[in-house]
């Protein structure tokens, strides 16, 4: 199975950006190159968290030592999530270059972290950045239901307008757009939707809203989606997998009282989720 390059932070503690990802994928036998972006002690959440944004040059550096030992045409996409700043994203799409330039077929996962509910959290024109310059390179866009609100410039409050956001964010370049954590005005109360729109079609999976606050699970579904699709090519089954195996993962948080991915515990759950979900197409 080809390799993903994926280029986003990493915590000490806990299970967000490559804290999550890199054993969630080498669990379901995808090989994965970290690039970290920065290293934190924990999520930003956390009161005194400590640690560094590394140099945007790190990035070129690490894809410059990759392509000297001739492995990048391996590399089946690069997957990117939080960067830290706009000049760590130009970074990281010269890397996207490189690894294309080594690989045509190469895809491109953009996982725009903006913000969550209601609130952009990064830094000043990081949000421009993935809006302008990210997103027309990019195969597959991974917003939630925020970012695709504020990407778009569209409401996004019913099944009508999720899909219209979700296709004017593929006018901008992307072939596949995904949305997580949508709550519409046809979503019951105690579920979440979650969409993906390609050129095959557009459908929905609804899950269970399980009573905890998680990180990470963003993170998560955006690397495992790219995974499933990088397997199949086939947009709506990677919907359904990605959210079947997120969920085995948040059920079994909740069942630990955790605010953190329980991912190690989880991880046969994770490789073989015991529920799945129907995909509704739209």
């Amino acid at each position: 199975m080809s390799a993903i390059l994926s280029i986003q932070s990493h915590v000490v503690y806990g299970h967000v950006g490559h804290s999550a990802v890199v054993f969630a994928l080498q669990r379901l036998g995808r090989e994965v190159w970290p690039i970290h972006t920065v290293q934190f002690s924990s999520h930003a959440g956390y009161p005194g968290f400590r640690g560094e944004t590394f140099s945007p040059s790190l990035i070129g550096d690490c894809v410059a030592g990759l392509d000297a030992l001739s492995v990048l045409a391996g590399c089946a996409g690069v997957l990117t999530g939080y960067l830290g700043g706009a000049e760590t994203g130009e970074a990281a799409l010269a890397a996207v270059a490189v690894v294309r330039a080594r690989n045509p077929a190469a895809a491109y996962a953009c996982d725009p972290v903006i913000g969550d509910e209601g609130k952009v959290y990064v830094r000043e024109g990081v949000a421009e950045f993935f809006r302008d310059r990210a997103l027309p390179l990019a195969t597959v866009a991974s917003p939630n239901a925020f970012e695709l609100s504020w990407l778009t410039g569209r409401a996004v409050a019913c099944r009508a307008d999720a899909l219209a956001a979700l296709a004017a964010l593929r006018a901008r370049g992307p072939q596949v757009a995904f949305a997580t954590s949508l709550k519409l005005e046809d979503t019951p109360g105690e579920a979440l939707d979650m969409m993906v729109s390609a050129p095959q079609g557009a459908w929905r999976v609804r899950t269970p809203l399980l009573s905890v606050k998680v990180n990470g699970a963003g993170d998560l579904i955006s690397a495992l989606f790219f995974h499933e699709w990088l397997s199949s090519g086939d947009p709506a089954g990677a919907l359904a997998s990605a959210a079947a195996r997120v969920y085995a993962v948040v059920a079994a948080t909740a069942e630990a009282g955790s605010r953190e991915l329980a991912l190690v515990a989880a991880q046969a759950a994770l490789a073989d989720p015991p529920r799945r979900f129907a995909l509704e197409p739209l």
